[in-house]
Formats: structure tokens, sequence, C-alpha cells
């Protein structure tokens, strides 16, 4: 199902949404749903076909998550891990200076302790379909990523930064925990005593920090137009971009499953994982290619 027909169908849910007591709907129908707009949809063309930039769009709230701009989110991700077409994710802002603030702390304060208990475990889902979709993506943070922001970032595969950019894990400041995979996801980048200091002390810090880290793969200076990280993330993208799309696929499949279990098992997945490249068309076009010596030319078959 399109994007336009799925926005419709949840338009016709109106009347379906949750009812007080008082026999009135607690949010709007833009509250819950969103306009459409808080994330936006680039699939870039000539050199760069192949890649598909997704741009974080709600400036007035730097981001933040709402309603609206999960289930927006939730839309597009489906939509993205059924097309073949996308070889390579760059998720961005497109407001200069922020990537994400996080919750959206003026929303959760109306919510009711159910309510806020459902919304994170629905953030935490979104984030999970960010982390589980084929094909690479990489998190371009050319501004600040606080709490929920930098989960998101947490959840890609590769991150580029500004040397300005702030970042942290910060909710512990609000007396909560990171509650959308981050207690999970970092101590698996870094480690388990070095997040638990992050996460403890709530420490935020910049870009510089966060490649001395480990944290982020790639540090640049920002420039004029505030969009250096993402232009670095182009260039990872272009750099994946030539290579087998079903090989790159499973290779990420067989990293992010071998990463959860014994080394032994690792090694009956990425058997798997190699099993499914044997009877492709790609695998044979890159054998041809190199045998007469020329660039392969792959179509993901």
């Amino acid at each position: 199902m399109s994007l336009l027909l799925q926005r419709a169908s949840k338009l016709l849910m109106r009347n379906a949404l949750p009812l007080t007591t008082t026999g009135r709907c607690r949010y709007s129908v833009d509250e819950l749903l969103g306009d459409g707009n808080e994330v936006l949809v680039e699939r870039l063309e000539g050199a760069q076909k192949g890649i598909t930039v997704l741009g974080l769009n709600r400036p007035a709230a730097k981001n933040a998550f709402s309603r609206g701009l999960v289930n927006t989110f939730k839309d597009i991700l489906e939509e993205i891990r059924l097309d073949n077409g996308s070889r390579v994710v760059v998720l961005r802002s497109l407001t200069p200076g922020i990537f994400c603030a996080g919750a959206d702390l003026k929303e959760r304060k109306g919510m009711t302790t159910e309510e806020t208990s459902e919304f994170v475990t629905q953030l935490r889902g979104l984030l999970i379909s960010i982390e589980q979709l084929p094909m690479p993506v990489i998190a371009a943070l050319d501004g600040a990523a606080l709490g929920g922001g930098l989960e998101m970032a947490l959840a890609c595969d590769i991150r580029t930064a500004a040397n300005n950019a702030k970042m942290g894990l910060v909710e512990t400041r609000l007396a909560i925990i990171p509650g959308a995979g981050g207690t999970q996801r970092l101590p698996r980048i870094l480690s388990p005593a070095l997040a638990k200091e992050l996460i403890f002390t709530a420490r935020v810090f910049d870009g510089t920090e966060a490649k001395e880290l480990g944290l982020v793969n790639h540090v640049v200076q920002q420039n004029e137009s505030k969009d250096a990280a993402y232009q670095r993330a182009l260039k990872l993208a272009e750099e994946i971009l030539p290579n087998g799309p079903v090989g790159v696929r499973m290779a990420k499949l067989a990293v992010d499953k071998g990463m959860q279990v014994d080394l032994n098992t690792g090694y009956s997945i990425e058997e798997v994982c190699y099993a499914q490249v044997i009877p492709t068309k790609d695998r044979l076009e890159g054998l041809a290619a190199f045998a007469e010596k020329r660039k392969p030319v792959y179509k993901g078959e």
C-alpha cells in the first residue's frame, strides 16, 4: 500500500480514535497521525540513484518525537523496507543545528501513565524498525542528538557527525532511563562500563569526543551550510552503491544476527546468509565482470 493510501486509511479511522469517559478524543487527528510532513523522503537520482534520504522535518519542536512523527515515520519505513530500489538509506535532519531533541516533553506532560508507557513502546518499536531495515542505514548528525534522538542514531548501522554536534543519553536528568533501546545498543557499540558511565552521568559530548569514544564512524568539520555530516554520509553511501545489493543486505543480516549469539552459532548464520547469494544473477555478473575486466552492473537479482 502506498503512503498516500495509508494516510487516507488512517484519516478514515478518525471515528475510531480512543475516547475519554466524556466521549471526546483526548487528542486531535493531527496530533495522533501527524500531517504527513514530519519526515520527508527524497530518492536521489543520477550517480546517486539508490540512495534514499529521510529528512526529519519538525523544526518548531526540534524534531522531537511526537505521536504524529512516530506514526508518519512508521508508514515510511514500512514502504522502504519493501523497496528494492533503496540500496542505502541516509537519515538526516532538515533543521540546521538539530538532529533530534528526543521525546516531545510538552506532549509527554499531557499524557497519562498508561499513554506514556504505550508511547515509549511505540517509539522503541519504531527504532527497531530502523535497525531492522534490510539495507544499510547511515545517520548524519549535523546537530544535537539528545535522549531519544541519540537512541535513533544508535539504531542506524553507521554514524557520521559534525565536530560541534552535541549528543548524549540524558534521560537520567529527568529521573527516567533511555527507553527506546539506548540501554541495550550503547553497551554493545561501546562497552558496558563506558555505556553505564555515559548514562549514569547523562553526559553531553560533541562529535569529536564521540569519535574518540567510538560512537560515530566519522567526524567532520562543520561547514557554512551546516550539512557536513550529511555530505560525509552521502560519500559513504556512494561507496556502498556499486556493490551487490543482495550481498550487502546479507552481510548486514549476518553481522546483526551474529552479534546476538555465540561464535559457533554466528558461523551458522553466516553460512545461511552466504547461501542466499549463491543462486543470484548478481553473483554471476560479478564473476563475468571480473573475467571481462569491466565494472559489474548489479540489479539486486
